[in-house]
């Protein structure tokens, strides 16, 4: 009769990995990231009232992705369109 004794070990497992974890508490903060904070910036480039979205705000490079991700979009909507339309009519009979 067992009782109320665990049946699974209390003691801590062996170390599997050699290498000890270090918390991020411990890293100090200014060697893990050396650059510039650009939050201040972009903050006031995205909270300028200038009347454009918020994706377009970056000017050429993010209207340039707009409009490749617009014309995948279209592009893949016309080819799911014609395929179900193939898919729709029955097969020659030869």
């Amino acid at each position: 009769m067992q009782g109320l004794k665990p049946i699974v070990s209390t003691e801590s497992p062996a170390l599997i990995f050699g290498t000890t974890t270090k918390l991020a508490s411990d890293l100090p903060a200014t060697d893990s990231f050396l650059g510039k904070n650009k939050v201040p910036d972009l903050q006031k480039l995205f909270q300028k009232a200038d009347g454009l979205p918020v994706h377009l705000k970056r000017g050429v490079p993010d209207k340039l992705l707009y409009r490749t991700t617009m014309a995948l979009t279209i592009g893949g909507t016309i080819y799911c369109l014609v395929a179900l339309y193939m898919a729709s009519q029955p097969r020659n009979q030869k």
